[in-house]
């Protein structure tokens, strides 16, 4: 049974306690489709044509792209900052840099822990995950612009390997998904989405966007883009809204 989002039923004053940012512009309030607390990270489905998406309180759920959520799940004490969608199977991004596969069917879990580099901690730690072929793309969180940089990993023999190292230079870089050889990546810091192309290694167009916590970003396969936002509301628009085609 579908679990209906309570964010629309109970009123815009109501709503302002999920998502404080979201009402101060309408058009904010229009694209928000659903409300999660500590939204982190979200991942389109298209098995299903369903979302998942990941809270800082080791939950996710699953919701409709119109915002209906159908089910909530725990996966313990994980500080989960993206995930990625497969079709048996969800990827998470926790913040030291491990990832954790969950069963979309059983829900059993499986951790594979990142072989040691560099220590990650609040400052530097992982914020979002998207799969390039058979490899995840990881993001580290930095203010600093000489240390932003993705990571390429595999999982392998039960762990995640690190593959190789890409400086981008996209300050506190939050989420990302990767459609026909672009990366959309979002800023927090700087309320942006970045398109980038990781064949040429090379930022190729940013678009300002409205005043959020930024920490996740998706899209599906019918001309929509959807955000996560830290503050606890899931947006949707539309590419042609944000002038990227379609």
């Amino acid at each position: 049974m579908k679990i209906k989002n309570i964010f629309f039923s109970l009123g815009r004053s109501i709503a302002a306690s999920f998502c404080p940012g979201c009402l101060k512009n309408d058009s904010i309030f229009d694209h928000t489709i659903a409300s999660i607390p500590e939204a982190s990270g979200i991942s389109y489905c298209a098995f299903t044509n369903t979302l998942v998406v990941a809270n800082d309180e080791g939950k996710f759920y699953e919701i409709t792209p119109n915002g209906d959520i159908l089910a909530i799940h725990s996966v313990g004490n994980y500080d989960l900052e993206g995930v990625v969608c497969e079709d048996d199977r969800f990827i998470f991004a926790i913040e030291n840099g491990d990832l954790l596969g969950v069963n979309r069917k059983t829900l059993q879990q499986n951790l594979y822990p990142l072989e040691k580099i560099k220590k990650l901690g609040k400052k530097s730690g992982i914020e979002g995950i998207a799969k390039v072929g058979d490899n995840y793309l990881l993001t580290i969180q930095t203010k600093d612009k000489e240390e932003a940089s993705f990571m390429l990993v595999a999982i392998t023999e039960g762990k995640t390997k690190v593959l190789k190292a890409i400086h981008h230079g996209i300050i506190d870089s939050a989420g990302l998904d990767y459609k026909d050889g672009i990366l959309y990546i979002v800023s927090d810091k700087k309320d942006k989405l970045y398109l980038y192309d990781l064949e040429k290694e090379k930022e190729i167009k940013k678009i300002k966007l409205p005043s959020l916590a930024l920490e996740g970003v998706a899209l599906d396969e019918k001309g929509n883009i959807f955000f996560a936002d830290d503050n606890g509301a899931i947006l949707r628009y539309t590419l042609e809204e944000l002038k990227l085609g379609k």
